[in-house]
């Protein structure tokens, strides 16, 4: 006989965290799988189990008079002495954060069209007097058909009661790098806070980062509430720029700025959404990342770091005789040669020949202030450059911002060294130390080094 919760059949497990167990259940009487979150409510800590009971009436209640295709639907809650579960809609799907990262990052058309509708149900909820409060991409579901599934409402805030009065109000919850400032602040809260939470998540999924990043909290929320949002056009160059404004707007820290409600937000999505073509450049993607998996430059990269810098960069087929960098100009683009061979001269003088994997224009990168550029770089034959845009690479993670940083460092010291070399073949013959003085260094009593100079 299978075990059961309630009347509940277990077929199998499908998460387990600290607090609850959510299982796959058959539903004997309408003869469906659902799914059954079963809450522990434990002995050991009764303030604990206050709470987790605070969020589960929270869920049961506002879940089950939500209605509409894109929330999950809540049907039955039960409460026992040492638990409580919530029978729920089972949404065969896969949440949201499997698709933020650099290399897992939807096309662009499914991205709009799933947030599109996460716009609409949130709209829905805040007309049913109800605030998620937080949104983020593990309480999104998204099925194989794109169909977006709002679940976890057991964070809600109920605006149909007085906020004096509410006892769903819990300070301090959410998800930190995805509230909204009014949020961080604890200032009271309307829809706009769940769609600054949604901005953060559709930047997210278009560029493979969040807006705000740090090492500790403190510094997240400092910046959360005082930082300029980053322009994901510069962030992921292949983007359309009707995106900066829609993602800017969403991500207002004024609330007046902000849009006013889901169905605002929605419009222009759906206006980039016509704009675009649905078409999946992931193949492409994938083969240019396996020409810089291979390149020196980029053996020091974790493959995230490559798939980000493939995102800020530009991947340009150059024919032959193409001037990259000219001499005397002014320009900050430096860039990583993948296939082919250029030529770097100087006053109509060549000075090298670089290969796969080495740089050109770097200095107008590590040196902005040096000025014009000194040399000029012109392609010896078909040849494949990855472009990188100054600006681009300051608003990518500080990861790749460090992993560029010493890849570069490295080449310049090497290319110091390859100099010294052939200035040493043009030099007079060096001075021999035979006899000369010695500089060692001696401690002194106090501990101190005094250096000393021996015959």
């Amino acid at each position: 006989m299978a075990e059961k919760i309630g009347k509940y059949e277990i077929i199998r497990t499908l998460g387990k965290g600290a607090t609850a167990i959510v299982y796959l259940c058959r539903d004997p009487d309408a003869d469906r799988e659902v799914a059954v979150k079963v809450i522990l409510l434990g002995s050991n800590n009764a303030a604990m189990s206050r709470r987790l009971m605070k969020l589960f009436q929270t869920e049961a209640g506002i879940g089950q008079r939500l209605n509409h295709p894109n929330i999950v639907r809540i049907y039955d809650t039960v409460v026992e002495p040492e638990r409580a579960y919530i029978v729920m809609e089972y949404v065969e799907g896969t949440a949201l954060d499997q698709f933020v990262s650099i290399s897992k990052l939807m096309p662009l058309h499914r991205v709009i069209g799933i947030i599109f509708k996460c716009c609409l149900a949130l709209d829905y909820a805040y007309r049913e007097g109800v605030i998620h409060r937080d949104i983020k991409p593990a309480n999104i579901m998204v099925t194989n058909d794109d169909e977006p599934k709002i679940t976890d409402f057991g964070l809600s805030l109920n605006l149909q009661k007085e906020e004096g009065k509410d006892s769903t109000f819990i300070m301090g919850v959410g998800s930190p790098a995805y509230m909204s400032p009014e949020q961080i602040k604890a200032y009271p809260l309307n829809q706009k806070t769940d769609l600054y939470s949604l901005g953060v998540v559709l930047f997210q999924m278009l560029t493979g980062r969040l807006p705000f990043r740090a090492n500790n909290p403190a510094t997240l929320v400092y910046r959360i509430i005082n930082l300029d949002t980053p322009s994901i056009s510069a962030l992921n160059p292949n983007l359309p720029p009707a995106l900066d404004p829609i993602l800017k707007k969403a991500l207002e820290k004024d609330l007046y700025n902000r849009y006013k409600n889901g169905a605002e937000f929605a419009k222009d999505l759906a206006a980039v959404r016509y704009q675009i073509l649905e078409e999946d450049d992931t193949k492409e993607d994938l083969t240019h990342f396996q020409q810089l998996r291979v390149l020196p430059f980029f053996l020091d990269f974790d493959d995230v770091e490559v798939w980000e810098s493939l995102r800020i960069c530009v991947w340009r087929n150059l024919a032959e005789k193409v001037t990259l960098i000219k001499e005397g100009e002014d320009g900050r683009m430096f860039g990583v040669i993948v296939k082919g061979f250029v030529e770097v001269s100087c006053e109509g003088r060549s000075i090298c020949r670089l290969g796969p994997g080495e740089v050109v224009g770097e200095m107008a990168y590590l040196h902005p202030k040096s000025g014009l550029r000194r040399t000029s770089v012109v392609t010896l034959e078909p040849t494949v450059f990855l472009e990188v845009n100054s600006a681009a690479l300051g608003l990518s993670s500080e990861e790749v911002q460090e992993q560029f940083n010493k890849a570069l460092i490295a080449r310049v010291l090497d290319r110091l060294a390859e100099a010294d070399k052939v200035l040493s073949q043009q030099g007079a013959r060096a001075v021999t130390a035979d006899g000369a003085a010695v500089i060692t260094a001696a401690t002194t009593s106090g501990g101190k080094f005094d250096l000393e100079l021996l015959p």
